[in-house]
């Protein structure tokens, strides 16, 4: 039986196709920005309603580190849930995610930190992994200010947030960082390898294509030996073991399908608890998608994470 997109996901493609939307990798950088924010909006009274948003700025590696936190009406102390947006490290911004975070705010009883870290090509690899260690490292260190729990610190992210997340456990590790209790990773990028069975399989017509993670990796390093560096791509790590346990959530019809469920079993064959979320009829980027009332993956996605979270 050939399988197929759910039928609202196919609705999607078919109507985004009709529209004559161009793949990003089509498209100058600006323009690719903007076409990224608009399939992202969601007004702003169909957003999860919190108890209060708050924006700051943190010293950081290269000027200030943007952050917007997100409480719950839960007293705390809670957990902290560092949020690292997706978006190819080329586009995305708070303003695009704050659904989504809010919606995980509510869902885990968790405050949600939110990093606008900096985006590439103006800000190549390792930029944005140093704005999120960064924060990371402040979320740790500053638990009275956010109201939470240090001890119940997680890191999380979509797509080439998930990418971030994963590389800001294997630093953590590395330099004797903060104390991880969870790495959240969906559908994340891991590897600069264009030749696995899912980009063969998914390579166009399921939202992310082949040529736009091309684009995505020739943006985000300055040099092809980047591509070889753990931190850029995790799964080139040699060494898995002592990382955080692992949520690794995959959608079936995404070219980075492969990649993310052989760095689940590179974590288990490392003694790392795993968790995998596999969905079967998902695309790449499904998660945002929580304004359509007929996709219930996205919601029931986001209340996975929230149980996950409050079960540390």
């Amino acid at each position: 039986m050939t399988r197929t997109p759910h039928d609202d996901v196919a609705a999607f493609l078919d109507d985004l196709a009709a529209s004559g939307t161009p793949d990003v990798a089509d498209l100058a950088v600006e323009s690719a920005r903007t076409v990224h924010d608009d399939l992202l909006s969601v007004p702003a009274g169909e957003r999860d309603p919190v108890e209060r948003v708050r924006n700051l700025e943190i010293p950081g590696p290269d000027g200030a580190v943007g952050l917007r936190i997100y409480d719950p009406a839960t007293a705390g102390p809670r957990p902290l849930f560092v949020y690292f947006h997706g978006g190819g490290w080329v586009f995305g911004t708070a303003d695009a995610h704050d659904h989504l975070a809010r919606a995980i705010a509510n869902a885990g009883d968790c405050t949600v930190v939110a990093v606008d870290y900096r985006l590439a090509p103006e800000h190549p690899f390792p930029a944005a992994l140093a704005d999120c260690y960064t924060a990371t490292e402040w979320v740790a260190d500053h638990p009275d200010v956010l109201g939470g729990d240090p001890e119940r610190l997680v890191v999380g992210g979509d797509s080439a947030g998930g990418n971030l997340a994963a590389a800001t456990c294997l630093r953590a590790r590395d330099a004797d960082g903060p104390d991880i209790a969870h790495q959240v990773l969906v559908y994340p990028v891991l590897d600069r390898n264009f030749e696995t069975d899912s980009y063969r399989e998914n390579a166009e017509g399921y939202l992310l294509t082949r040529a736009a993670m091309r684009w995505f990796w020739d943006h985000y390093l300055e040099s092809s030996f980047d591509a070889k560096n753990p931190y850029a791509a995790p799964l080139e790590a040699r060494d898995l073991s002592g990382l955080p346990p692992a949520t690794v959530v995959t959608a079936e019809f995404d070219p980075l399908r492969d990649e993310d469920l052989a760095y689940a079993e590179r974590l288990r064959d490392a003694g790392v608890p795993v968790e995998v979320r596999r969905y079967e009829d998902m695309i790449h980027g499904f998660l945002p998608m929580l304004a359509d009332p007929d996709l219930d993956a996205a919601r029931e996605e986001v209340a996975a994470i929230g149980r996950t979270i409050q079960s540390l």
